[in-house]
């Protein structure tokens, strides 16, 4: 059975490296080997990007990141979990970037076994990836 954290974070630029750190030491602690844990942080702080920020006016009032640890692999969901993004951008390079994030999604796939974009039935965006040992 695999154990599950959760982790809901405001919306905001400045909680990018706290997420990244957190779910690097879940990876250490879950014995995956120094470069699989450099892949997940740099996974996670890309994802997290697409689901608060890019291809929207404001940023994202809050989002999820939810980790699945089973013997052999990591499990890790991003989801945009608000209807507004109305946290006001202090520069907006990111509005015109496209919805799914573009370079990024080719990033996260680079680094990751397994890479899934899409949207939840309200029409957030979700991002699940996948690291096996």
């Amino acid at each position: 059975m695999a154990d599950v954290l959760k982790f809901s974070i405001p919306g905001k630029p400045e909680y990018v490296q706290m997420v990244r750190l957190a779910i690097a030491s879940i990876a250490g602690k879950a014995n995956f080997d120094v470069d699989a844990v450099e892949d997940i942080k740099e996974a996670v702080a890309e994802a997290s990007k697409i689901v608060f920020c890019h291809g929207n006016e404001g940023f994202s009032t809050s989002y999820e990141i939810v980790c699945e640890i089973e013997e052999n692999s990591m499990t890790i969901t991003a989801s945009d979990a608000c209807s507004e993004h109305n946290l006001v951008k202090s520069s907006k390079p990111c509005c015109k970037c496209p919805d799914e994030g573009n370079l990024a999604v080719e990033v996260m796939k680079s680094l990751m076994d397994n890479v899934e974009v899409g949207f939840d039935p309200d029409g957030n965006k979700i991002i699940k990836m996948v690291k096996n040992k």
